[in-house]
């Protein structure tokens, strides 16, 4: 009989690929969703922020709760690189403890069960026999690993080191051997995805990866996720929009508007240029454009507060999510004087209401249109009623549409249909598939 292995994969896509790299490395094992019976249980904890911290410590208090004697439990990732120490000598439940540097060990850390601190970030590349969870068609590619900003909130840098970027031909052939196993969409991610090739001579890197990725048959859809202001070029927007295989999506995180909050967070880039980056990409047909926003940074006044509520309020992004400030150690803001928790959740409150109404008004602009939408399985409304992803949209994070008339079509999960779609019932939007 088998072992049983039990995995749960917190905090970002990022981590979701290290995830699926470990369960590459451990395929002699029976995937199980029932921890109580695993043989071995690995969480892939988050570190980022303070709510993402006690998410993974409680998450794998509660495994410890209820795992099966003489379990393995393990604990990679970011939060354990981050308080490697402070974890081992404070969490005896722990049996294995690994970092951000050891993901295709872990089968040899088991089978010997010892800890490991590999010094280097792990980067996956097209060796690491990943699999691919969650999609029969779509899979994350990392392009890169650590980053060089410095921004004052963000403490990424400091355990996951300077940019590191894969080389174009490791992706491509990572690339094509996933769409020899049937997968057609791709999304391309890392901390700071617009800076990517810097570090291995390469000036515009993304639109290099563009050109690379065009050419390979069997691709029907791409998206790049998590640009950053200062190192995202009108060059790489338009690249991105005359692609006939990368989807008009632009995620570029802001964070702020004002231009004082901005010199504050050690964004490195202005309003003026931050505004001009957006319009470009606003006039591009058919675009798409998600951001995210920090409430309550150090020393945020109410009239920042009011300027970057205004223009969330004016501009019209499709998705914008809203983070509350968390003050975190290795961080350049970490002893400035901090906002009152009560005022940091108020503004998170009003941001994240303008974010719910730009949502329901970029919803309300897709009615009437003809749109490209794969069909993932039947939805939670309904059995007769199918939940569909339009192409443009990344996968989990925007959403689903709800398909209520298919026409009478033979319908294949993880294929892709043309839907009008006919209106908005709350905050989905209901279509008709086209023969």
């Amino acid at each position: 009989m088998s072992k049983k292995l039990h995995l749960v994969s917190l905090g970002c896509n990022k981590n979701l690929v290290d995830s699926e790299v470990m369960l590459g490395r451990l395929q002699s094992y029976e995937i199980t969703d029932e921890a109580e019976i695993a043989d071995v249980i690995i969480v892939n904890t988050c570190g980022f922020i303070e709510a993402a911290k006690q998410e993974s410590i409680n998450t794998v208090l509660s495994l410890h709760e209820i795992r099966k004697d003489n379990s393995i439990l393990v604990m990679s990732g970011c939060l354990t690189e981050r308080y490697k120490k402070e974890l081992q000598e404070q969490m005896p439940e722990i049996d294995i403890f690994t970092g951000v540097g050891d993901y295709e060990k872990i089968d040899k850390l088991i089978a010997s069960k010892q800890s490991s601190f590999t010094p280097e970030v792990y980067l996956a590349n097209e060796n690491s026999n990943r699999v691919i969870t969650g999609s029969s068609y779509h899979a994350y590619i990392k392009i890169s690993e650590g980053c060089n900003q410095a921004c004052s909130f963000c403490a990424i840098p400091s355990f996951k080191g300077k940019l590191h970027s894969r080389t174009l031909e490791s992706m491509k052939k990572e690339v094509i051997s996933l769409i020899n196993k049937g997968y057609y969409d791709f999304s391309f991610i890392s901390q700071d995805s617009s800076s990517y090739g810097r570090d291995i001579d390469l000036n515009d890197g993304l639109i290099d990866l563009i050109e690379i990725i065009e050419k390979i048959d069997g691709i029907k859809s791409a998206r790049i996720l998590y640009l950053y202001p200062s190192t995202t070029s009108f060059n790489l927007i338009d690249k991105i929009s005359d692609s006939k295989i990368f989807q008009t999506y632009y995620d570029m995180p802001i964070q702020h508007i004002s231009n004082s909050m901005l010199l504050r967070m050690k964004r490195g880039f202005g309003k003026d240029k931050t505004i001009k980056l957006l319009q470009r990409m606003q006039s591009k047909p058919n675009s798409f454009i998600r951001t995210s926003i920090i409430a309550g940074h150090p020393y945020e006044s109410e009239d920042e507060f009011k300027e970057v509520c205004d223009f969330m309020n004016e501009f019209n992004f499709d998705r914008f999510n809203v983070f509350e400030y968390s003050n975190e150690e290795t961080t350049q803001a970490f002893d400035l004087e901090q906002i009152d928790q009560d005022i940091i959740a108020q503004r998170a409150d009003i941001l994240g209401k303008i974010a719910e109404k730009s949502t329901i008004k970029s919803l309300e602009n897709m009615i009437g249109k003809t749109i490209e939408v794969v069909i993932d399985g039947k939805s939670d409304e309904h059995d007769y009623i199918l939940s569909a992803r339009p192409l443009l949209w990344a996968v989990e994070i925007d959403g689903d549409i709800l398909i209520n008339d298919t026409s009478d079509m033979d319908i294949i999960y993880g294929r892709t249909y043309n839907a009008e779609i006919t209106e908005l019932a709350g905050d989905r939007l209901l279509a008709t598939l086209i023969k």
